[in-house]
């Protein structure tokens, strides 16, 4: 088993429901960080929302930074799960 294996999120009901999870996630932050833009885009029309949407860029910017930290964690969770069934399988024979 590698990192980034598409096999590894179906080995089990656990595993799948771990990956499904993380995508979830993964969408969420998805669709956070293009609202933030978006907002941020429109306050940036109005002098008096610059400031505003200036903050909002940044989370967005954050949000963005965090899908990748979010596929990374899916991906070494989903090793980990994989090769605990290894061992549990091993000491079963």
């Amino acid at each position: 088993m590698t990192l980034f294996d598409n096999r590894n999120r179906t080995k089990s009901e656990e595993t799948h429901r771990v990956y499904a999870a993380y995508e979830l996630a993964h969408t969420l932050v998805d669709f956070g960080a293009a609202f933030c833009f978006i907002i941020g885009s429109v306050f940036f029309f109005y002098d008096s929302l610059v400031r505003a949407g200036t903050w909002f860029f940044l989370i967005g910017s954050i949000l963005f930074a965090a899908k990748p930290t979010l596929r990374l964690m899916r991906e070494i969770k989903l090793l980990k799960m994989g090769r605990i069934a290894a061992l549990a399988e091993r000491e079963e024979t």
